[in-house]
């Protein structure tokens, strides 16, 4: 008689593992999503939303509190004002306590009551950009000083409620921000930019490492402080090199071109990062000096893993260095490529800080990040600074289904 055996991983056992995964992944799998997911979705609803710097605050009645003047003519003033210009606010309400010290002698404002000491304005609507001044004439009690009571005045915090409508939380959409994005020749130089700018400067970085991590691939003296020199430029604070640049090549009392004056290469002083397209060059030549550390410090871990009886073989079959190279280290290195080819596409598309602080995206070195500043915080279009990072999203996730689908495929990645 044979006893059936549950399936394979639906038993007991692996139930009870299975849920124990789950509860030790929950904890990982909410903080990935309240770091990652929850901001990217709130980028493509930003995006949808016709707003703008002013609107990241939402509409609302602010309230100040302040005893004025003396003698006969002392009053508790409450200035108002709505914060929107363009948004009104409704059911506004005014709550506050009076002080014992003073004494309320005059006519109350519209609307407002007083109830002992407790004083209520129902105030109704404010238009957008309401600014008015509510005055309560009052006077000093028997005994009171005045510094006293406009302390306990100004330090009685009144309630001020209202409702407003939200650009930010309203059912209001739109595709203007992305008609704008979209809209004339601009952005396809902005596309061409930061597409000429990422290739260049991942392709760039990756040969100089290679050619680095080849240098270094053999034991010499000295080559402990030569890898530390290559190293200089990735681990040197951006702001402190980028400024080095820009006063090197500056155009007037730069070292490079009064030594290319001095060799009579020119006649006269060249703007690096001022004219194009030599500043869209520059910026990309920056690029690659400052990361080919990065990638020649995983390439040459890769070339000293490798067999050395292989190159001994080859060298008895009377193999040149180069078809050593291609081969038997390309081969071998096509997967460390692979990766590095992936994680620098990826970061210098998203490359901001670099450009900014060289030219500031000017002289034709405007990519896409730089775009997004522009319009979220130049012009003040958070809904249009939003709209170009979901395009930036859009064009790494092409980017990075192309290489998973066929690239990493062909490598066996």
């Amino acid at each position: 008689m044979s006893v059936a055996t549950p399936p394979q991983g639906q038993g007991p056992l692996e139930k009870r593992e299975a849920r124990l995964a789950w509860s030790l992944l929950f904890p990982t799998i909410t903080i990935v999503s309240l770091v990652v997911i929850l901001p990217l979705l709130a980028i493509f609803w930003i995006s949808f939303k016709p707003i703008g710097l002013a609107d990241l605050r939402p509409p609302a009645p602010v309230l100040r509190e302040s005893l004025r003047g003396s003698g006969d003519d002392l009053r508790i003033e409450y200035r108002l004002r709505n914060s929107s210009q363009d948004t009104e606010i409704t059911d506004v309400v005014i709550l506050d306590t009076l002080p014992e010290s003073l004494i309320v002698t005059g006519d109350l404002p519209a609307g407002c009551n007083l109830e002992g000491l407790a004083f209520t304005c129902d105030l109704g609507t404010l238009e957008p950009g309401y600014n008015e001044r509510l005055r309560v004439p009052v006077m000093l009690a028997d005994g009171a000083n005045e510094d006293a009571a406009e302390e306990a005045a100004e330090g009685s915090e009144p309630e001020v409620r209202g409702d407003a409508d939200s650009i930010l939380t309203n059912s209001e959409f739109t595709l203007e921000n992305f008609a704008r994005v979209f809209d004339g020749d601009e952005f396809w130089t902005v596309m061409w930019v930061t597409i000429f700018y990422t290739v260049v400067g991942t392709v760039g970085a990756l040969l100089f490492g290679l050619f680095a991590a080849m240098l270094l691939n053999k034991s010499f003296r000295g080559q402990g402080i030569l890898r530390g020199l290559y190293l200089f430029p990735y681990v040197a604070p951006v702001i402190a090199v980028a400024f080095t640049w820009v006063n090197l090549f500056d155009p007037f009392s730069g070292s490079a071109n009064a030594l290319l004056l001095q060799m009579g290469v020119t006649t006269e002083t060249i703007n690096f990062f001022g004219q194009r397209p030599l500043a869209l060059i520059m910026v990309t030549v920056f690029e690659i000096w400052r990361y080919f550390p990065l990638s020649f410090l995983f390439i040459l871990a890769r070339m000293q893993s490798i067999d050395t009886d292989m190159y001994e073989a080859a060298d008895m079959d009377g193999a040149s260095p180069f078809q050593k190279f291609w081969y038997l280290s390309l081969p071998m290195l096509l997967g460390i490529l692979s990766v590095l080819f992936l994680l620098r596409f990826i970061w210098t598309f998203n490359k901001f800080d670099d450009i900014f602080l060289l030219t500031g995206g000017n002289a034709g070195t405007r990519t896409l990040t730089v775009n997004v500043y522009e319009q979220a915080f130049a012009i003040s279009n958070i809904g249009a600074g939003a709209a170009v990072a979901v395009v930036i999203f859009g064009c790494l996730l092409a980017f990075s289904f192309f290489f998973f689908r066929f690239i990493s495929r062909e490598e066996g990645l």
